[in-house]
C-alpha cells in the first residue's frame, strides 16, 4: 500500500513538472505547473474510483465508450459535408464526440453487470463478491472470557460483531444489585476492552436492533440471518435453537471439549475421589480440565487417590463424562495424598478416627443422668 502511495505522488509531481517546463496554451510557467498539479490529482482520484468498480462494469464502460467514439466519428463525417462555417463544424464535432463518448461510457457501465464472464471459459473467471465473515458474540461467551484467549491465538478470522442490545444486557448485569452478577458483568466489559486492544481482530459494534423481538437470543439469530454470519456462544439452548433455524454456531464449549485429551476404554488413570456419586457405591472425581469421572466401587475411598480402569466415555455438547471402575484386586493401593486430607469432603483415616476417639471427652455423670 505504501508503494502505491509513493507511485501516485511521483506521478502527480511528474505531470506538474512537465506542465511547468512546457507551459501549454502560452500560460505562465507557475500557472501551468499549478494546473498540471491539479490535473495529476484529478487523474489519481479517477484511478482510485476505478479500483472500486467491478470487472463487469469496467468492460461495459470500455465497450460503451468505444462504440460512442465510433458513432461520433461517423457523425463527424456527415457534419463535415455540410455548408456550415469551419469553426461551427469544429465545435459541433467536438460536442458530438464528447456526448457520444460520455453516453457510451455511462450506459456501458450500467449495463455491464448483465455480462456473463463465465461464457468466456477459463480466460476470465467471474468475480466473486467479498465474503462477509462475521462472528456475532453472545453475552454468555463475553462473560466467559475464553473468547479473548482464542482471539489472541489467531484462530478467529473475519470481524467480531457486538450488537448494541448485547452491550445493553451486559450493562444491566454489571449494574445488578447481586454482587455475583455485578462482578460477572464487569468481567465481561473488561474482556471486551481486552479484545478491542488486539490489533489483528476487527471489532464492530452494530446499532441494529429488532424492537418487535424481546428475547436477546432471538435477536441474535435474526441478526445472524441478516449478516449471513455465525453466532459465537457457549449457551446450550441458543446453540440448539440457532441450528434449528439454519444459523451456524461456534460453541466455545465444543471447542474446549475437542481439545481435551482422548481417553479410551481400558486405559488406567489416577484420580482423586472427591465425593460420593448419585448411584450406589459410586465416587466422583474431576480431572484438571474439569471433566467429571464417575468411578464404581469407590464410595468408601473418598479423599484418596486411586487408579481406575476406564470403562466408557460419554461425549455430549454440554461436556464429557468418563466412567471407570475400581477393583481392589487390580489396584490394591489407594492412598491419601501427602499432607493428610486434601479434599473438601475427604473422609478421615483410621488413625485419625482413633485419635479423635481418644481425645474426645467422656460424657459427665450429670449429663447421663439428666
Amino acid at each position: 500500500m505504501v508503494d502505491v502511495v509513493i507511485i501516485r505522488i511521483f506521478f502527480v509531481l511528474l505531470i506538474s513538472v512537465i506542465a511547468f517546463f512546457n507551459a501549454p496554451f502560452d500560460l505562465a510557467k507557475p500557472i501551468a505547473g499549478g494546473l498540471g498539479l491539479l490535473l495529476g490529482i484529478a487523474i489519481v482520484l479517477f484511478e482510485i474510483r476505478l479500483r472500486r468498480a467491478s470487472l463487469k462494469r469496467l468492460i461495459g464502460a470500455a465497450v460503451g465508450s468505444l462504440m460512442g467514439i465510433i458513432g461520433a466519428y461517423f457523425a463527424s463525417a456527415l457534419i463535415s459535408r455540410t455548408m456550415l462555417p469551419v469553426h461551427s463544424k469544429s465545435f459541433i464535432e467536438l460536442v458530438v464526440l464528447l456526448l457520444m463518448g460520455y453516453v457510451g461510457l455511462a450506459v456501458g457501465a450500467s449495463k455491464g453487470e448483465l455480462l456473463n464472464l463465465a461464457a468466456l471459459g477459463g480466460l476470465i473467471g467471474g468475480e466473486r463478491p467479498p465474503k462477509r465473515d462475521y462472528k456475532i458474540l453472545d453475552t454468555s461467551v463475553i462473560i466467559d472470557g475464553r473468547i479473548a484467549d482464542i482471539c489472541e491465538t489467531g484462530f478467529l478470522d473475519g470481524s467480531l460483531v457486538i450488537p448494541q442490545f448485547v452491550l445493553r444486557e451486559l450493562q444491566l448485569v454489571a449494574d445488578s444489585a447481586d454482587s455475583l452478577k455485578r462482578n460477572r458483568g464487569r468481567r465481561g466489559l473488561d474482556i471486551l476492552q481486552r479484545i478491542q486492544k488486539i490489533t489483528k481482530i476487527n471489532v464492530q459494534i452494530l446499532e441494529t436492533d429488532f424492537p418487535n423481538i424481546r428475547e436477546v437470543d432471538m435477536k441474535l439469530i435474526e441478526l445472524a440471518k441478516g449478516l449471513e454470519g455465525k453466532i459465537v456462544t457457549n449457551d446450550f439452548n441458543l446453540n440448539k435453537v440457532a441450528q434449528l433455524q439454519g444459523v451456524e454456531v461456534l460453541n466455545i464449549n465444543e471447542l474446549a471439549n475437542a481439545m481435551k485429551p482422548v481417553v479410551l476404554p481400558g486405559e488406567v488413570m489416577k484420580v482423586f475421589i472427591l465425593k460420593e456419586g448419585k448411584e450406589y457405591n459410586q465416587g466422583i472425581a474431576y480431572l484438571d480440565d474439569g471433566t467429571m469421572v464417575v468411578v464404581d466401587n469407590a464410595r468408601k475411598l473418598i479423599g484418596k487417590t486411586i487408579e481406575t480402569s476406564v470403562t466408557s466415555v460419554l461425549q455430549t455438547t454440554a461436556g464429557k463424562m468418563i466412567f471407570g471402575k475400581y477393583e481392589e484386586r487390580n489396584f490394591p493401593r489407594a492412598h491419601t495424598p501427602p499432607g493428610g486430607v486434601s479434599g473438601p469432603q475427604a473422609a478421615p483415616t483410621t488413625s485419625q478416627q482413633g485419635q479423635q476417639s481418644q481425645t474426645a471427652p467422656a460424657p459427665s455423670t450429670n449429663a447421663v443422668n439428666s
